[in-house]
């Protein structure tokens, strides 16, 4: 299977690059100096010359706040690129993998979000992301769309990574506790996929949305006590996480009160499932704070 990354430098997508280095897969992954997803020519170039099987495409604008202040580069990137590539694609015979969000739901449902459910994005961000996938459909049968939530992993900006860093002066910490959704980590994406890549590849008739979650559900102040609390084991710093309500912490874009997503499609066609979100926090909170071993710093 020949894989071609796009936003390779983002954090699902080194975990990509991670995964087919250990695997032996052959893939060729560009960042932005290698292919701007913004440019008709430069991912025509990209994918004429390398000729793949399956594209992924894990670059985005996730500025979810400045979103609302830069609508044009939201949608430039995140509504008007994946058209670029699903085009492309279709023209060159390679299937499209498009990663999206579970920001194109408004939040109002009691449960999780299943893939027929109707999209309504309360923001820019949502709106351009749910964009994005209209305009794969549109241009390319061979597709996997897979939306996500409240990704964080080893690499890159995240909210785990941010609740480290305050923690690590602060002795308390206040985060909402009135927003529920399914935090899924980089490398859980990565290998989900994988997996629909080698499906797409294969001929398997597995075109279209999938929900593509960690196992779990949780709050934005149950998500973070988890991360400080396991943090504690390794600085010995025990922390506050007090809760607080959307409305005592106002920001530019309105976020969904629930984004709970469905992961059950997503298994039954592919046999993946990610891991419980609980056990891959405490992995990538061991790996960013264990102190390295005389092997990982020779």
């Amino acid at each position: 299977m020949s894989l071609l990354l796009l936003g390779a430098g983002g954090q699902v997508g080194r975990e990509i690059a991670a995964l087919a280095h250990a695997r032996g897969t052959s893939l060729i992954a560009l960042d932005r100096a290698g292919a701007d997803i913004t440019d008709a020519a430069s991912i025509e170039r990209a994918i004429a010359a390398h000729k793949p099987d399956v594209v992924i495409n894990a670059a985005a604008y996730t500025a979810v706040d400045r979103a609302e202040s830069e609508p044009e580069l939201a949608y430039r990137i995140n509504a008007e690129a994946p058209g670029l590539i699903a085009a492309s694609c279709a023209r060159h015979g390679a299937a499209l993998i498009h990663i999206s969000t579970d920001y194109v739901f408004d939040g109002s449902k009691r449960g999780a979000y299943v893939e027929s459910d109707p999209v309504a994005p309360l923001g820019v961000y949502g709106a351009s992301k749910e964009a994005g996938e209209r305009a794969v459909r549109e241009r390319l049968d061979r597709h996997v769309i897979a939306r996500t939530s409240w990704v964080y992993g080893v690499h890159g900006a995240n909210f785990l990574k941010t609740m480290l860093r305050l923690a690590a002066t602060r002795d308390r910490l206040t985060v909402v506790a009135d927003q529920k959704g399914c935090p899924t980590a980089a490398r859980d994406i990565a290998e989900g996929l994988t997996v629909a890549a080698a499906a797409l590849q294969a001929g398997k008739p597995v075109a279209g949305t999938y929900h593509l979650a960690g196992s779990g559900v949780m709050t934005w102040h149950g998500f973070a006590r988890a991360i400080v609390e396991r943090a504690a084991i390794h600085t010995g710093r025990p922390v506050e996480v007090a809760a607080i309500t959307t409305a005592d912490y106002p920001t530019p874009a309105r976020r969904p009160a629930n984004s709970q997503l469905s992961s059950e499609l997503f298994a039954a066609t592919f046999g993946f499932r990610a891991a419980p979100w609980q056990q891959r926090a405490a992995e990538v909170v061991d790996a960013l704070l264990a102190p390295a071993t005389p092997e990982e710093t020779s």
